[in-house]
């Protein structure tokens, strides 16, 4: 399994708390971002710089992912392909995505999307509590453990 990040978005808590799981189970990590981004050093941890452009650093996982890989985004349309193409989605809040959630959550966005284009200020997302880091670290641990005993 190799774990790859959403970089752009990803807040800097949940960047550090993948960091240390990722030196203390040796697990390739990659942050995917069009702007440089600041890694530890480590060989473990990388960065991959992409070109701007819309969905550049999407598709740059897409490409390079495989069945089992783990991706962290909270980008609804990047977890639905990652789930379709056999990854496992994670967002910085805990929730995994899977078959039968994504489509629901797509539908959702669609349509906040949607509101918000008729002008309909829908606000934004609430801010990462305390909880939501807790739920994110419980879930990483849970897929690295689950990830360990399959080797």
């Amino acid at each position: 399994m190799k774990i790859w990040v959403d970089g752009d978005a990803c807040p800097a808590v949940i960047k550090e708390i993948l960091f240390k799981a990722a030196e203390r189970v040796g697990v390739a990590l990659t942050l995917v971002a069009n702007r440089r981004l600041q890694v530890p050093p480590s060989p473990w941890i990388s960065f991959l710089q992409v070109p701007s452009g819309f969905d550049a650093a999407d598709n740059a996982i897409v490409q390079r992912l495989e069945p089992g890989d783990l991706v962290v985004t909270a980008d609804i349309p990047l977890a639905a392909e990652v789930v379709a193409r056999g990854g496992v989605g994670l967002n910085p809040r805990g929730e995994r995505y899977s078959e039968e959630t994504i489509a629901a959550r797509l539908s959702m966005r669609d349509f906040m999307e949607e509101l918000r284009s008729s002008g309909v200020d829908t606000g934004g997302p609430r801010s990462l509590s305390r909880r939501d880091r807790q739920l994110f670290a419980n879930q990483l641990d849970s897929l690295l453990a689950a990830q360990a005993g399959q080797s």
